[in-house]
């Protein structure tokens, strides 16, 4: 990234681009870009011709392309394009009970989960602190038009979390200490790169990790989940017994399903086992499979989603179904692609 931008700079950087003047005037505009989410324009606590510098000198890193709205204006993904041309999306999700953003990580993905559509589509490059933080900056100013305020931080969007772990931890940080966003609040998300599982379990910010496992036996998840190959199931559980041991926090699985590939009986008594295995059991989350061009794979039926769940249930494993949200927009788990052109996947079906 070439352009500086205006949540790149750490408070010191801050401290020291204002140069001479008041000690205070790094906190007054630290706080109006971390606390008020505030524009340039709108700090008004502070001198005209600061303002004017600040609006010049350090712009936003995200350019609005377009916004698209679904589930009647409680859902809405915002389409960014980045300094050098490379776009990435955000999705913002009202609850009744809160409110949530979905930030992206990377712009693309190198995983090639052929599942998901950003995955379908590639890595383009990594993103950096400030294009993360200014995500959800930029969603909460949204949210609060609508008289809502942003609560809960998902790592989920476009990319692998931990494969940029170190501009992942730096946003947290600035999410957590300078935003305010509890770390139970905060969730990172990964398909299982394990040598980022043991540096988020060393993190201060004690969040929540959710592991995009799809399959529970490895000659599946090597199709699913290529990186499986290298980080293999057998070491995957066990670098998350260790974060469990060392965090005690709550740990998902992220489960899509899919239609005559990891739906049946075995694979249910497959992910049990997983799960029952650890020192604290996991969270299941169940995600029936969501449409994208380049995978014509049907998602499991509403009847067969439920049987799964409930065969779960039956054998002492806590699992839930994850609502879809934003289909029509291309908004849902796995379907965000930024309008990049996405590589067709085929995938056999399990004996």
């Amino acid at each position: 990234m070439d352009v500086l931008s205006r949540y790149e700079l750490s408070k010191d950087d801050l401290a020291g681009w204002l140069g001479d003047g008041p000690r205070y005037r790094a906190q007054q505009v630290w706080e109006a870009l971390y606390q008020h989410f505030a524009e340039p324009a709108e700090m008004t606590t502070l001198p005209k011709a600061l303002r004017s510098r600040i609006e010049a000198e350090l712009p936003p890193a995200l350019t609005p392309v377009t916004e698209q709205v679904s589930d009647r204006g409680d859902t809405i993904k915002f389409l960014w394009e980045l300094d050098g041309g490379a776009r990435i999306e955000t999705v913002l999700m009202l609850y009744p009970d809160r409110v949530t953003v979905c930030v992206s990580t990377q712009a693309g993905c190198a995983m090639a989960c052929g599942f998901c559509a950003t995955g379908q589509a590639g890595f383009t490059r990594q993103l950096s602190v400030g294009e993360i933080v200014e995500q959800v900056v930029r969603a909460a100013r949204r949210g609060r038009d609508l008289g809502r305020r942003v609560g809960n931080i998902v790592f989920m969007g476009m990319g692998e979390p931990l494969a940029n772990e170190p501009a992942v931890h730096g946003a947290v940080q600035r999410l957590h200490a300078d935003i305010g966003i509890s770390a139970r609040h905060l969730t990172v998300s990964t398909v299982g790169i394990i040598p980022g599982i043991e540096r988020l379990a060393a993190w201060d910010e004690p969040v929540n990790l959710a592991v995009s496992l799809h399959a529970a036996n490895d000659a599946l998840r090597d199709e699913l989940v290529p990186i499986n190959r290298r980080y293999p199931l057998d070491d995957l559980m066990t670098a998350c017994a260790s974060y469990l041991e060392r965090r005690s926090r709550r740990l998902s699985f992220e489960w899509a399903l899919i239609d005559g590939v990891n739906d049946r009986l075995q694979d249910v008594h497959e992910l049990a086992e997983r799960c029952l295995d650890l020192p604290l059991a996991a969270h299941v989350n169940l995600i029936p499979l969501n449409s994208t061009p380049g995978y014509p794979t049907r998602g499991t039926a509403p009847e067969g989603v439920g049987r799964f769940r409930d065969a779960l249930v039956r054998l002492g494993v806590n699992a839930t179904v994850r609502s879809n949200r934003g289909n029509d927009i291309d908004a849902a788990c796995g379907q965000l692609a930024a309008g990049q052109s996405v590589r067709p996947v085929t995938l056999r079906r399990k004996p």
